[in-house]
């Protein structure tokens, strides 16, 4: 594929205490996508991961920063990335965890899911897809809630609690970001109801998941039980054709 016919790929990665990761994982994402820009949205991370983020910029001009005051969790992290990605007009965004939990090497797949698809989803629940290193408790509710959102949200999918996406910007253009309820986890499940609302085809594509190499991670039960709630929200939403974009809330019940 020659420079003029590379799509303008935005990796972001939301970061909150990952320097043990960050520096391999932007190198491993420009082996496998060397034209993508990546930027890494910084809640304040006390280990110094907004730093390190900023001295790699220094010395690659594919990586933005965007430090943000303090934790305010990963579905507003994730929005800022949404909307820095339609202001800078680029085609394709992708996201994807800082532990590498998502592996680089997926991203040519999910990418290739945009010619027939406006979501392409790494999913660990397709054939072929899979996970590493997990409890049988975790494999429970993340099995759990996934069944949770297809119910209640009537999301097609088999996987909507993954974060590891590739996203049609112009689609994502037309989302009210500012109606986005989640700041936790179930924003994962709550931007999807968002897409579909306004049109968006979905495709998943399988990967296998792997627990982080290095650091600790966020999740905990509270996070799990406010997911719940929050989605039980938005099935209400649904019920009741809240309005969630720029234009028209077109109804669904499929």
């Amino acid at each position: 594929m020659s420079n003029s016919e590379l799509t303008r790929l935005l990796v972001t990665i939301c970061t909150y205490n990952e320097c043990e990761n960050l520096q391999a994982l932007i190198e491993e994402v420009h082996r496998f996508a060397p034209d993508a820009h990546v930027l890494v949205i910084d809640d304040n991370s006390p280990d110094g991961t907004g730093q390190m983020a900023d001295e790699l910029a220094s010395h690659d001009k594919r990586i933005r920063v965007l430090h943000r005051s303090g934790k305010q969790g990963l579905g507003s992290a994730t929005v800022a990335g949404f909307r820095y990605g339609v202001e800078q007009a680029y085609e394709q965004l992708i996201n994807l965890d800082a532990d590498f939990s998502h592996h680089p090497r997926y991203i040519p797949e999910l990418r290739a899911c945009l010619e027939s698809a406006d979501v392409g989803i790494g999913s660990r629940y397709v054939s072929g897809g899979g996970v590493v290193g997990w409890s049988w408790i975790r494999h429970l509710m993340s099995r759990g809630i996934n069944c949770y959102a297809r119910i209640m949200l009537g999301l097609p999918n088999r996987d909507n609690s993954g974060s590891y996406r590739c996203y049609r910007v112009a689609k994502l253009a037309l989302l009210d970001f500012d109606q986005v309820r989640s700041r936790g986890y179930s924003f994962q499940e709550e931007i999807l109801f968002m897409c579909r609302i306004v049109g968006c085809r979905f495709r998943e594509v399988p990967i296998l998941f792997e627990d982080r190499r290095a650091g600790s991670s966020k999740i905990n039960w509270k996070e799990s039980v406010m997911a719940l709630w929050i989605i039980f929200r938005l099935a209400l939403d649904r019920l009741t054709r809240r309005r969630v974009t720029k234009v028209r809330f077109l109804a669904i019940n499929k």
